[in-house]
């Protein structure tokens, strides 16, 4: 999907409202910008956002536990150590963002864009993707395992120690990927589309996943 690059880009852009002040747990939040707001420590589970855009926004800590974000534009964000269990994103798009340290297993992504983040250390195990593209990113210790990935891309992205253990594949294309170093699940490779020069440094792994012995 087209992603806007500037605010000004969004086609809700012109009905949205400047926010301050705290979250509430369970509050509902339709065409709101945050902008430049630290959110630290706070527990607020089953909050929905729709239409919202969130400019250099940092959350640290707290919970925004099975949240939905929904048509949600993010850049320049910063998300620490913060707890998004099964949370749902929808038609939404993070830009120049880093993650870290996050827990978001069991969420739902769908129609989703990374571009030029970081995403390090999230837990996604799991988690459903469908129609997710990685853009210019760099995903590094990012755990995929038991999660459903569907029609989903990494083109230009770095993916360092990524772990699969029991994934299922489905059109997941990893040719545009600069590097792809997988740490654990070889195994659920299946059915996923690789470059010939992937499968060339992939293949010392893949022999040890499957016990073939190599020797010159």
């Amino acid at each position: 999907m087209a992603v806007a690059e500037q605010l000004s880009d969004l086609p809700y852009a012109d009905v949205l409202v400047s926010h301050s002040g705290p979250l509430d747990p369970g509050g509902e939040y339709d065409a709101a910008w945050f902008d430049s707001e630290t959110f630290e420590d706070r527990d607020v589970g089953n909050v929905k956002f729709l239409e919202c855009a969130f400019t250099s926004v940092t959350f640290s800590g707290g919970q925004l536990r099975r949240s939905r974000f929904n048509d949600v534009w993010v850049r320049g964000g910063r998300i620490v150590g913060t707890d998004l269990v099964e949370s749902v994103w929808l038609d939404s798009a993070l830009l120049s963002s880093a993650l870290s340290g996050v827990e978001a297993y069991g969420s739902q992504l769908r129609r989703v864009t990374f571009a030029r983040c970081k995403l390090d250390s999230v837990n996604l195990r799991a988690a459903v993707l469908d129609e997710v593209t990685f853009e210019d990113c760099d995903l590094a210790d990012v755990d995929l395992g038991e999660a459903t990935l569907t029609r989903v891309r990494f083109p230009g992205t770095e993916l360092r120690g990524l772990r699969l253990p029991h994934v299922t594949l489905k059109q997941v294309d990893f040719r545009g990927a600069t590097t792809l170093d997988i740490a654990d699940g070889y195994d659920s490779l299946r059915n996923a589309v690789i470059s010939s020069g992937q499968l060339i440094e992939l293949g010392p792994g893949l022999a040890a996943a499957h016990g073939i012995v190599v020797e010159d």
